[in-house]
């Protein structure tokens, strides 16, 4: 039976000298391979780099003119749009997700079984595929007739509904004890405020799971600014590294230092989300 404080890779049970070189030497090569694109990433942010090739761990020539050079090719403007569509995209994200998760759980329906796997089914069909039935739809809003492309309204809109968030909430709402909701209605407690003061509190390591997943994968987009975008000013940030690389005039380390802004923002939310997302991770786990 392996030792409680054996490691993932079972090296720490190592201990003989040539065993202990080997961990070593794997450790090693996990650092490199996973911490020193990060390493290279922030060196040359600050770096003077105008050599794509000669990109180093080993800062030379400490510099902030990258970054003044990125936002006078409209970085800052790009990083506003950005937040923007992460912020409203996230809030209606979260919303539809909780309400959804609320009514699959906790409610009963016809064909509540094939709402499920209609949900469930988005998750396997890739972007590329969606792309353009959903060019169609954003350029002329079902029912409204409202053409959402070349705005923000039409990166944020698509967002809204993501099966990964509502059937994480779906699955934690169905954990929390019935009797509570029983208690709550022989009370006088309506759907609303079981909903609002017993449901959702319960679920607070759930929205820290969905609010980080659902922030990197917003903050992350490229294909659907793509689509909606028809000029640089509604270019997100992601979709702006793609023009920033093509100008000649912009250096390697411009690059590195606007790559540099578009990272940190997911570094902050998980960060900001750390406690709740460990929490959801754990009960998932212990659920499971």
């Amino acid at each position: 039976m392996t030792a409680a404080n054996d490691s993932a890779l079972g090296l720490d049970a190592v201990k003989s000298p040539g065993g202990r070189i080997l961990k070593y030497a794997v450790y090693a090569l996990l650092l490199v391979v996973f911490a020193g694109p990060l390493l290279a990433l922030l060196v040359s942010a600050f770096s003077d780099v105008s050599d794509p090739t000669a990109l180093s761990v080993i800062p030379s020539s400490p510099t902030l003119d990258n970054f003044g050079i990125a936002f006078d090719h409209g970085v800052g403007m790009y990083l506003l749009n950005s937040f923007l569509v992460v912020g409203f995209g996230l809030l209606l994200q979260v919303v539809i997700s909780v309400l959804a998760g609320y009514a699959l759980a906790r409610k009963k329906f016809r064909f509540m079984t094939f709402v499920l796997v209609a949900i469930l089914a988005t998750l396997m069909l890739p972007e590329e595929i969606l792309a353009i039935p959903l060019s169609l739809i954003l350029s002329d809003l079902p029912v409204v007739h409202i053409n959402l492309i070349g705005s923000l309204a039409g990166m944020i809109v698509p967002l809204g509904a993501w099966a990964f968030s509502i059937l994480v909430m779906t699955e934690f709402m169905k954990d929390v004890p019935r009797e509570l909701e029983e208690a709550a209605r022989i009370d006088g407690a309506g759907d609303l405020r079981i909903f609002a003061q017993i449901i959702l509190p319960m679920c607070k390591p759930a929205l820290g799971v969905i609010g980080v997943f659902g922030f990197t994968m917003i903050w992350d987009q490229y294909l659907l600014p793509m689509l909606v975008s028809s000029d640089a000013s509604t270019y997100t940030l992601p979709l702006a590294l793609r023009t920033l690389r093509i100008d000649a005039d912009v250096t390697p380390g411009v690059i590195m230092a606007a790559s540099l802004l578009a990272l940190l923002p997911s570094v902050a939310a998980f960060l900001f989300f750390q406690r709740s997302f460990v929490r959801g991770l754990a009960s998932g786990a212990l659920k499971g």
